[in-house]
């Protein structure tokens, strides 16, 4: 796993913490990114060590994330705040918070997130 993946997992595990809890969707969810990013092995046992204890934005180790990444993690967190099929307050807080560590422009974030939300409720549509 490239350091920028790693950082990018971290990043949704403590947006899957928003909500002061990790249940059983959120865990799905986890496992899915793992399979998605291609982590397996010991690899993925830590990056599931590390969702164990709750985690915050202020836990992501930003230095790893290119531009591109810093936009792809902003629109895959607001994917995880959809998972349980709605986005609680805390949530919103957390990506707010998110997007102005990951110093986007206000109106660009404002984009991703809408485009994001999109997705989201498309998906949850489907299932």
């Amino acid at each position: 796993m490239q350091p920028h993946e790693e950082a990018i997992l971290k990043s949704l595990v403590a947006v899957a913490w928003a909500d002061g809890r990790v249940d059983g969707d959120e865990s799905e969810v986890i496992d899915a990114l793992l399979e998605a990013f291609g982590v397996d092995g010991e690899a993925a046992d830590g990056l599931r060590e590390f969702a164990k204890e709750e985690r915050s934005i202020d836990d992501i180790p930003l230095t790893e994330l290119s531009a591109t990444d810093r936009r792809m993690l902003l629109q895959h967190a607001v994917i995880v705040t959809w998972v349980d099929g709605e986005q609680h307050e805390k949530e919103l807080e957390v990506l707010d918070k998110l997007a102005a560590r990951l110093n986007l422009p206000e109106d660009e974030a404002k984009a991703l997130r809408e485009a994001a939300n999109d997705r989201a409720k498309r998906m949850l549509e489907l299932s």
